[in-house]
């Protein structure tokens, strides 16, 4: 697979590239007790770096990350190569609070401002969040635009996601943002929505994966059939695809349950047969469902970022797909890399 071809999402004029870069990690974030650790201020700019070097070309991130620092990374390398030789996205919904609005300390290398966030599906909540996110950032505009994973707390109704992506569609249709999409951890009531918008791509996190398939019997095909474009999110599970397990790792932003570990380590069995890496079959698989546009898992450091590149292009024999599907390890129906 070439990590770096220019997939176009729908009539939207943005295209992805097959590899991007997820955001989290380059904020500092640190996840799962410990067990994954985000990026200083040098490495994650060398790392927006080199990801350009490489040819990725699709750059996501959230208010979220870092309180801001995400974003305010990004602005440091992106501000430095030409605006139309990128794809960026954010995300709005989750709208940042000061903490202390009368004692704010700068963004800065070694600082951030004290925030905490809620969640904000009014129009002008939306658009606050939005123009914080471009100053952070740097930029005019964003190109895409991603209601973020209010999902996640279980505590929204499907008026509020209505109501918020009523928004994203006035700013699509003011040509403020050039395509609009959910980026959410859950797919059954992304599914709804999908139903009720015109939405051009949906960021979905851990459920095509590996280890979970569970959007792929109803949500995908809804997708294919409504012309939206998929961006996987965390195709290694928040990490247990992509280490050790020999060493503690992470599921779900949480440490794996030896159940999960035993059943990744039976991909790992048969990745091993075939002489592939499990990182390799993750990102691969992924990549190979026709509905999937890009993958962007983070990198916490260059090596993690060029590793991620190079498995893309790994070559893995069709044998290894037939295997995991008799073992059952996967859905004889998940399409699988040619």
């Amino acid at each position: 697979m070439n990590p770096f071809q220019q997939v176009d999402i729908g009539r939207t004029g943005v295209k992805v590239t097959s590899l991007g870069l997820g955001g989290g990690p380059l904020s500092g974030m640190t996840l799962a007790e410990g067990i994954y650790s985000g990026s200083s201020f040098g490495t994650a700019l060398n790392i927006i770096r080199k990801a350009y070097d490489l040819g990725i070309r699709y750059f996501d991130t959230a208010p979220l990350y870092g309180s801001g620092r995400s974003e305010v990374r990004y602005s440091h390398v992106l501000s430095t190569v030409p605006r139309h030789s990128f794809t960026l996205s954010t995300k709005v919904s989750r709208r940042l609070v000061p903490e202390h609005p009368d004692d704010l300390e700068p963004y800065s290398e070694d600082g951030i401002p004290a925030y905490t966030y809620e969640f904000d599906f009014t129009r002008d909540g939306i658009q606050q969040t939005l123009e914080s996110s471009l100053e952070r950032l740097r930029l005019a505009a964003v190109d895409i635009l991603y209601l973020h994973d209010s999902d996640f707390s279980g505590q929204h109704s499907d008026d509020e996601f209505a109501q918020g992506l009523e928004t994203l569609v006035q700013l699509r249709e003011r040509g403020v943002v050039k395509a609009i999409g959910m980026g959410m951890n859950q797919w059954a009531v992304t599914a709804r929505m999908v139903e009720r918008f015109d939405l051009d791509l949906i960021l979905l996190a851990g459920r095509y994966t590996l280890l979970d398939q569970s959007a792929l019997p109803e949500f995908m095909p809804l997708c294919a059939e409504r012309g939206v474009k998929l961006a996987i999110g965390g195709p290694y599970n928040t990490g247990i695809l992509a280490r050790d397990l020999d060493q503690p790792v992470s599921f779900e932003y949480q440490p794996a349950a030896p159940e999960i570990v035993a059943r990744a380590r039976r991909f790992k069995a048969v990745c091993d047969n075939h002489q592939v890496e499990l990182k390799a079959a993750a990102l691969q698989f992924v990549l190979a469902h026709p509905v999937v546009a890009t993958a962007i898992p983070g990198a916490a450091t260059e090596t993690e970022l060029e590793e991620n590149a190079r498995v893309v292009q790994e070559e893995i024999p069709a044998a290894l797909w037939d295997e995991l599907k008799a073992h059952q390890l996967l859905p004889a129906d998940a399409p699988t890399p040619v």
